[in-house]
């Protein structure tokens, strides 16, 4: 498998040096432990957002740190939680007086990494909330999880949280927003492809070229069902109709309809695929308000796609339509 890489164990850190240095107007980076914090200081009175996980999802979580979303993310190793240490750190980093919300996706060792972080943050006296994103709706357990893995509705959960953090609410009322936003969103994908993890040389699972796995997570875990290549709007209906029985959604919602691709994916099949879901959601007389397509939780360059939709209220969208600079996602600034 050919990567642009030097050392496959210097991935991270060589990674983390270019996105900074690329981005060096929105961004610094920590090298010892590693964080990606917001140039500027905090902001005294304001909430700090903190996420992270393993690296290899990019832009998750490095490329929505900046003004309107998070202040600060830590990578740990591909596909490996980062250690309690550099989220303690990036934690500190960004306390304005005011504490701080850990976003964390549901995957075991996330979860019991950032737990750790936040009591011996609450033992140097900042304050931390934690939400816990678990939007795929593919399976209850996994490899990785107890319970449904969060996948990429994060990243609709750290544009809204931080436009409520970036208008100056406190830190109950940003993490009650973030639970608003989980418990609103569902999401599920397919991948045509494996991808390989580059220390370990080779395909993080195996398909055969007419097959496909309905419900993958964004580490290549296994989903609901390996199946033969189906045309791309069959594909669809397969995702869109678990994520639409599940709240459930129904006619009348506004919703916002994210198009994830899974990083191999070119964006002339995330549209088709976008236009398939829009006609679904039509059809259902559900409302389609605000839209997202592209790469943005991204599992190396596993061939593959993600469908979120997101329940919307007055609140939420304007919390959406808020101003946002960050390397991956950026408007109204």
């Amino acid at each position: 498998m050919k990567k642009l890489v030097n050392n496959p164990k210097n991935v991270v850190a060589e990674a983390v040096a270019g996105f900074g240095a690329a981005h060096a107007d929105i961004v610094r980076i920590s090298t010892e432990p590693i964080y990606i914090v917001r140039t500027e200081a905090p902001v005294a009175g304001k909430v700090g957002l903190v996420s992270g996980g393993g690296s290899g999802h990019e832009p998750l979580h490095g490329g929505f740190v900046g003004f309107g979303m998070l202040d600060a993310a830590v990578p740990g190793a591909v596909f490996t939680s980062p250690t309690p240490d550099p989220i303690l750190a990036a934690t500190k980093a960004v306390d304005g007086g005011a504490g701080v919300l850990h976003i964390v996706k549901n995957y075991t060792g996330d979860v019991l990494n950032f737990e750790t972080a936040a009591d011996l943050a609450a033992a140097d006296g900042i304050e931390v909330r934690s939400v816990i994103v678990n939007d795929d709706v593919a399976v209850k357990d996994s490899l990785y999880t107890a319970g449904r893995r969060g996948v990429a509705g994060t990243v609709l959960v750290e544009k809204i949280a931080g436009a409520s953090a970036e208008r100056g609410d406190a830190l109950e009322t940003v993490a009650a927003i973030a639970e608003r936003v989980i418990s609103g969103v569902r999401s599920m994908g397919v991948a045509l492809t494996p991808c390989v993890v580059p220390h370990a040389g080779e395909g993080s699972f195996t398909l055969a070229d007419d097959e496909i796995e309905i419900g993958i997570g964004i580490h290549g875990e296994p989903g609901r069902a390996r199946i033969k290549l189906e045309p791309a709007d069959a594909i669809v209906d397969r995702l869109l109709g678990p994520i639409l029985e599940d709240i459930p959604f129904v006619a009348g919602d506004k919703v916002l309809l994210f198009v994830n691709g899974m990083g191999g994916t070119p964006q002339i099949e995330l549209y088709i695929v976008f236009r398939r879901a829009a006609e679904v959601l039509a059809e259902q007389e559900i409302e389609v308000s605000r839209t997202l397509v592209g790469n943005y939780t991204t599992s190396l360059e596993m061939q593959g796609t993600s469908i979120t939709v997101l329940k919307l209220d007055a609140e939420l969208t304007a919390l959406w339509d808020a101003p946002v600079q960050t390397a991956a996602l950026r408007w109204g600034r």
